[in-house]
């Protein structure tokens, strides 16, 4: 009797040392998934940061009330200028979100040669509302394809709003190019210049 009651014993310490060790994997476990997380939302909120502010300093040069922005570089060059493009170009960016900022501006350049400073400012302000959902707990991923749906549903609202242009109509083109030289150094000029760039145009295109 003493043998099983010494071996009963025995088996109960066995048992829960397993218990403690198990409990002891999984407080681990638990705590390193825990630092994980914390460690993914700084790396997203410095990310969003840099983004956002890199979007803060093109977004007075917007629009027709938009500013002009002086720029010296190390040679002591002065640049004056509000096209988004330009001024990115000549910022020291560091961060790679930043850069990033920088590249999608000269990429709307590209694509479409104009347009340089709204993309900055559209995705500094998305990042900025995903920055709030991301605070209500809501997964990145979820973000991402609530993102790509109003993306498709934007480009589906502005197809439908939008007014084909007519190359054989003078005054639309006139209209056009006016518009577009109102936020430009020269928009005091725009009527003047708007003339002579839409005849330049209707004279080299293939009709």
């Amino acid at each position: 009797r003493a043998c099983d009651r010494a071996g009963s014993v025995s088996v109960r310490r066995q048992r829960r040392r397993r218990r403690r060790s198990s409990a002891a994997t999984m407080s681990g476990d638990g705590s390193k998934q825990k630092a994980n997380d914390e460690k993914g939302h700084d790396v997203r909120t410095t990310n969003i940061l840099a983004a956002r502010a890199v979007a803060d300093t093109v977004r007075t040069s917007l629009g027709p009330k938009g500013m002009d922005k002086m720029i010296q570089d190390p040679k002591g060059e002065v640049i004056i200028s509000n096209d988004g493009a330009t001024i990115l170009a000549q910022m020291k960016l560091v961060h790679p979100t930043a850069k990033m900022m920088a590249e999608l501006s000269k990429a709307q350049d590209v694509e479409a040669g104009d347009g340089t400073t709204s993309v900055v400012v559209i995705a500094g302000a998305l990042l900025g509302a995903a920055e709030r959902l991301l605070s209500k707990g809501i997964h990145p991923q979820t973000i991402t394809e609530a993102f790509l749906l109003a993306s498709d549903k934007a480009e589906e609202v502005l197809t439908d709003m939008s007014i084909p242009v007519d190359l054989a109509n003078r005054e639309q083109l006139l209209q056009s190019a006016t518009t577009s030289l109102n936020s430009k150094v020269v928009s005091q000029n725009a009527e003047l210049l708007a003339p002579i760039a839409v005849d330049a145009v209707l004279k080299v295109i293939d009709p």
